[in-house]
């Protein structure tokens, strides 16, 4: 129904629009349309209270990325500006990951304070917005929205569940968009590296109307980017050797690596000029594979979007207001050709046609590098509908209610997938070849021996459907309760209902385990949440000395969840105004995080995963050792021997899964010695427990033999189980489970000047962030893993210190900035001191960009990033280009140039 009647809606706003064109305002710089006599009061991120602009209170630490910042970054995505922010670090989706994989291929998120792009919690105008991805998601992604239609992005750097309910754990990043603006606005962009390569473009165009009874902001969005190859920033993957970075490479050898009946590992002929038969003793050095030319450093996606944003005047009272967006998302990456041997192994016996080595043979590994590269695609469709009522309440109350609608839906897939069932027939001799309806007959065996017959029969392009899907409803009221002799008490209660829904079918030959790529079950689960909340604003003290106002914060929220119970919140803070140019201010807080649909549903599936048993040969141990105890107190027979080096394993979701719970302190200060200067320093403390954290099979059974009496929680028979016969595991588990604990602290410190050089209108901004601790206890017992000042391979980088200081300047038709972007040193938590790439130096990138105005209506701007060409440093823990793709610059300067018209 809502296709049908709110597009309805919006076509009536416009011909309001239309009929009040006469009566058009002046185009407005604040985010809300002209509401009449009283009705300027703001709502700001981190309270639900709106009150007169004049009354507002910080109420934590935020960080403002304005419009004009983010003209002059730019950025065609949402991810490149707020990836930047010093508060930003680990991992998060974007371009610069070859295989680009967080939370679903081509998506792009945000990580505040690094602790997961789950836990920050991502709103548009405030409200809820829908994950992204290809299926099942737990985020949300950036592509979906237009970076023309942003008027600001306001970054709460503090836990705000009792606020904004669940995954506000490290803080909230919301989106505001245009909604007041009259004319048209149309801008294209081109950007380019200094190689020539990852070309930008794109073109936006934003038309409003504004009048007596409303506004109406619509635009038209399309961007692309170009694919950069990884081997043109890193030739070869670097390792190093006797004190020398030399190039390496994989294993999947394009002839075939293979381990003989007697012990010797042999490879097959990988030149296609050479001896089809010839073998010889394999040697990482000659045969290894490179994999980077067929990766890419940046990878290719296109973007389209539409999007309206109404309000109409139903009288003077209420206002009927609608948001609809619509983006389609198309991205690529580039991946290696195909390998057999991965995931299923292929014995050749020594009598086998094909086989020249005269004994029986195991095929561990074989890069299928006759038919090319592999290509994953996804294209994305993302709409969101807002439509809702606010309005008035005599002099002091403002309402709202509305319905909020987002969907997902997406396709996703990959060429020259292999099919290992077709693998196994083409080297079944008895059958191969032997009629027209006959699998062909395969040589694995050395490079160009596969038929263009077997090629064509053993590969094929995989495609999944998935999606997610949010709805929800909003109703909240907002004033002055009464007058204290400090000022009015503000309030703000409300309603929300909300339920999130994920999907994701992978391919059937995907889902069977005949494809050569991990196998994966169907994704489907949903669940609901009611919630309540009320939030006040007293004003204790005013006019005093050394207290000019002395404001308590205070909110509470109860969460009632159809899968996890009920769960409570709250929130206090003051704010104290010593005097006029000093202001304190502290905030305590809870939170928590409700598991994904993924890590609730995901289908649990078995695998023989590498694993050691602790009490494998437990009799020859120490009597006196904690595993020979319990090894045979738990009736491990004894001469027990593990049954080869892998276990069965389950994994997957984990329906049991229970909330994360987080509790947040910050406390800081705001200075403004002069009128021109403003210096702010906040503390921030976050604990997390009952994280939710994948434990491998080998620590779980390490943890739980080396306990005393068998008492770690890992020993229990949801964990494991023994074939009380055989001693053998016939259960174990590596599903996700509330596990860890983490507790991160640090320092933020922001300046702004604003002054006058030389006739110019100047502003000197600076914020830098200091990690003071990182620790993640990884279960109960684990070690701590202290992550603060480390890079790390899958979790990106923790580097202490970070920081960005613009400069920007003014006069007459000219304007400008300066950006310097500092990442501070970092030591590769997985590598030796001695190690090349063990510690990562200091790093700074200087971003430019300068404007001209050609009178009112035409702008000319011109930026260059990455000034100095500066180089990533070699990290050994590498991702991908032999650096930190998600911490460091890859590309190298690039430029890019916009040409705007407002008419």
């Amino acid at each position: 129904m809502a296709y049908k009647y709110i597009p309805a809606t919006t076509a009536a706003l416009a011909l309001m629009m239309v009929q009040q064109g006469a009566h058009a305002q002046q185009p407005a710089t604040s985010g809300e349309p002209a509401s009449g006599p009283g009705m300027e009061r703001v709502q700001i991120t981190g309270s639900r209270i709106n009150l007169r602009q004049e009354q507002i209170s910080g109420v934590g630490p935020v960080t403002v990325i304005d419009a004009e910042t983010i003209q002059r970054s730019g950025a065609i995505s949402v991810e490149t500006l707020l990836q930047r922010l010093p508060s930003s670090a680990g991992t998060a989706g974007n371009q610069s990951s070859a295989y680009w994989t967080s939370n679903g291929y081509g998506t792009t998120q945000v990580n505040l304070r690094g602790l997961g792009i789950d836990r920050t919690l991502v709103l548009l105008n405030g409200r809820r917005v829908v994950s992204g991805g290809t299926g099942a998601n737990s985020s949300v992604d950036l592509n979906m929205i237009p970076v023309a239609m942003i008027e600001r992005i306001e970054v709460l750097k503090d836990g705000a569940s009792a606020i904004y309910g669940a995954d506000a754990v490290a803080g909230v990043v919301n989106i505001i968009t245009k909604k007041a603006f009259d004319g048209v606005d149309a801008a294209v962009r081109y950007g380019k590296t200094d190689r020539g390569d990852g070309a930008e473009k794109s073109v936006d165009l934003v038309w409003g109307l504004r009048g007596e009874r409303g506004s109406l902001v619509s635009s038209l969005n399309y961007s692309e980017s170009g694919p950069v190859n990884l081997a043109s920033r890193a030739p070869c993957s670097l390792f190093e050797e006797d004190g020398k970075l030399v190039c390496s490479g994989s294993s999947s050898t394009i002839g075939g690596r293979a381990r003989l009946a007697d012990g010797r590992r042999v490879n097959f002929n990988q030149d296609p000029n050479g001896n089809p038969r010839g073998f010889e003793t394999y040697s990482a050095a000659k045969h290894a594979y490179n994999s980077n030319p067929f990766l890419n450093a940046v990878n290719p996606i296109k973007r389209i979007g539409v999007s309206a944003f109404g309000n109409l005047r139903l009288n003077e009272q209420v206002d009927l207001f609608t948001e609809l967006m619509f983006t389609n998302r198309k991205s690529e990456q580039l991946a290696t050709p195909g390998a057999i041997g991965v995931y299923r192994p292929i014995r050749i016996a020594a009598s086998h046609p094909t086989n020249p080595t005269g004994q029986d043979l195991t095929l561990e590994r074989r890069r299928v590098a006759e038919v090319g590269p592999r290509h994953f695609f996804q294209e994305t469709n993302t709409f969101r509908i807002v439509a809702g009522l606010k309005g008035r309440l005599g002099d002091s109350w403002d309402w709202s209610a509305s319905l909020n609608w987002g969907r997902n839906t997406g396709i996703d897939g990959m060429t020259n997938i292999i099919n290992l069932d077709r693998v196994d027939a083409t080297l079944d001799a008895a059958t191969c070849g032997k009629s027209p309806m006959a699998a062909p007959c395969g040589n694995y065996l050395g490079y160009g021996n596969l038929s263009p017959a077997v090629l064509d029969y053993i590969h094929f392009t995989t495609r999944d459907h998935g999606g997610n899907d949010q709805k929800s409803f909003n109703a909240g009221i907002s004033g002055e309760l009464f007058a204290l002799p400090a000022g009015p008490v503000g309030f703000a209660s409300g309603f929300e209902y909300r339920r999130e829904q994920g999907w994701r079918d992978p391919d059937s030959l995907i889902v069977s385990g005949a494809a050569n790529t991990n196998a994966m079950d169907p994704i489907a689960g949903e669940y609901s949440a009611r919630e309540i909340f009320a939030e006040l604003s007293v004003p204790l003290l005013a006019k005093l000395p050394l207290v000019q106002s002395l404001n308590l914060n205070a909110a509470a929220r109860y969460s009632d969840y159809s899968l996890f119970g009920s769960q409570g919140t709250y929130k206090l803070g003051l704010d104290w105004q010593v005097i006029p140019s000093l202001k304190l201010r502290a905030n305590r807080s809870t939170a928590f995080r409700v598991p994904n649909v993924p890590e609730l549903f995901g289908g649990v599936s078995e695998g023989n995963l590498t694993t050691t048993d602790p009490c494998n040969n437990w009799n020859t141990m120490d009597p006196n050792s904690a595993v020979y105890q319990n090894c045979r107190a738990s009736g491990v027979p004894v001469g027990f021997r593990q049954f080869g080096p892998s276990i069965l394993t389950t994994g997957g979701g984990n329906p049991k899964l229970e909330p994360e719970e987080a509790d947040t302190f910050t406390v800081g200060a705001v200075w403004t010695p002069a009128k021109s200067l403003t210096l702010t320093l906040d503390y921030f403390n976050i604990e997390i427990d009952n994280a939710i954290e994948t434990v491998p099979g080998s620590t779980k059974l390490s943890v739980c033999y080396n306990s005393p009496g068998l008492s770690h929680i890992f020993c229990s028979p949801s964990s494991f189980t023994r074939d009380p016969r055989t001693g053998e595991i016939n259960f174990l588990s590596s599903q996700p489970a509330n596990a860890a604990r983490q507790r991160v602290s640090g320092i933020d410190v922001g300046a702004l000047l604003d002054f006058s050089l030389l006739g110019w209108t100047s502003s000197l901004q600076a914020d830098v962030s200091r990690l003071n601790r990182f620790d993640v206890a990884p279960f109960p017992g684990g070690e701590v893993i202290e992550y603060a000042g480390k890079i790390t391979g899958g979790r990106g980088s923790y580097a202490k210190w970070r920081s960005t200081a613009s400069l920007t300047m003014a006069r007459g038709p000219w304007s400008g900035s300066y950006t310097v972007q500092h990442i501070g040193k970092a030591e590769d938590i997985n590598a030796a001191p001695e190690d090349i790439g063990a510690r990562a130096p200091s790093v700074l990138y200087h971003n430019a960009s300068l404007k001209y105005a050609f009178g009112k209506a035409t702008t000319l701007s011109f930026g260059v990033d990455n000034l100095f060409d500066k180089r990533p440093p070699y990290i050994q823990s590498w991702t991908d280009g032999n650096t930190d793709t998600m911490t460091y610059d890859l590309l190298g300067r690039r430029w890019h140039i916009r040409l705007g018209y407002r008419f």
